[in-house]
């Protein structure tokens, strides 16, 4: 059924997925791959939340920032996964215009919430490493609970602005040529100027640049430091690289993402831009768990305590 005849059927509006026409020949094969990535990187990110939420020990400023770090990773697990199961199970690539947008919203909020959470985890760094004895008095409950809302109700305010800018745009193209809903390429099928989305879009460029460029000073500070002591290094190396390595994975991931949006019309393969688009959905969920649960020696000891506390009735 086409988009029109679906549309004139249900009396909603409905764009095609162009980029699942080409996991088309290897359904069953895509489906169970994606699942077992989406099952793998709920159980993950479960199981570092549930050990920090559940050691007293590990109830410090840092540890909270990882915990919401998973959250935030189930939340964009949960934004593209069911969707994309759905649409390889089915034989239909069609979603309708107000599915679209409400994925659209889950995963913008996924994007700029983990952006904003990684400035966060950056400034808390920079206090532990460069401002020590200020630490405690610095980073107190209510200032991480504080900074955990901002971090929350400022992403959800730049997903409510996006919203209500691509919202209002009437749609008279239906094809996009992706494997999941993504705003600009929405935005490029509208009958109407978009100015107004193409200045809020250098805006969010303007607001997330200015945080990257934050924890990149934060960290010539915290690497100046560090380098100034053995053990600096030391607490550098198990505290703070996981941090860098998240934050260099999400950036390459996301640009991927940027520049398929940007120029992904121009790329001859639709697998290499089902690639670039998907990176930052998939990855980064899966891999940033794993780095925090290896690297930190507090999480790596309770959950390997865990384990053994569970082989130990079973043997």
């Amino acid at each position: 059924m086409s988009p029109t005849e679906m549309e004139n059927a249900t009396g909603t509006f409905m764009f095609v997925l162009m980029g699942i026409n080409e996991t088309a020949t290897n359904k069953h094969i895509y489906f169970a791959f994606v699942l077992t990535a989406y099952l793998f990187t709920v159980f993950v990110n479960t199981t570092l939340i549930i050990t920090i939420v559940l050691e007293k020990a590990l109830h410090e400023p840092m540890y909270f920032f990882v915990c919401n770090l998973c959250i935030n990773a189930i939340w964009g697990a949960n934004s593209f996964y069911p969707r994309f199961l759905f649409d390889l199970y089915s034989q239909v690539n069609l979603i309708s215009y107000y599915e679209c947008l409400i994925q659209i919203c889950f995963i913008f909020y996924y994007v700029f919430c983990e952006y904003t959470s990684l400035a966060v985890m950056a400034y808390d760094r920079f206090v532990a490493v460069c401002r020590p004895l200020k630490y405690h008095s610095l980073m107190t409950p209510r200032r991480v609970l504080y900074l955990l809302l901002f971090t929350w109700g400022f992403s959800l305010t730049e997903v409510a602005i996006g919203a209500v800018l691509t919202g209002r745009l009437p749609m008279c193209g239906t094809h996009l040529h992706k494997i999941y809903c993504s705003n600009w390429p929405m935005v490029r099928l509208s009958c109407v100027d978009f100015t107004g989305n193409n200045i809020y879009s250098y805006v969010l460029i303007i607001i997330h640049v200015s945080e990257a460029l934050l924890i990149i000073v934060s960290y010539v500070h915290i690497i100046r430091t560090s380098l100034q002591s053995k053990s600096g290094w030391a607490k550098f190396m198990q505290t703070c690289l996981p941090h860098l390595i998240t934050l260099i994975n999400f950036n390459v991931a996301l640009l991927l993402d940027v520049f398929d949006a940007r120029y992904g019309l121009y790329q001859k393969s639709q697998a290499i831009r089902n690639f670039m688009a998907i990176e930052f959905l998939i990855v980064p969920p899966l891999i940033n768990p794993l780095i925090y649960g290896i690297s930190l020696k507090k999480i790596r000891t309770r959950i390997m305590k865990f384990y053994k506390q569970q082989i130990k009735p079973i043997s």
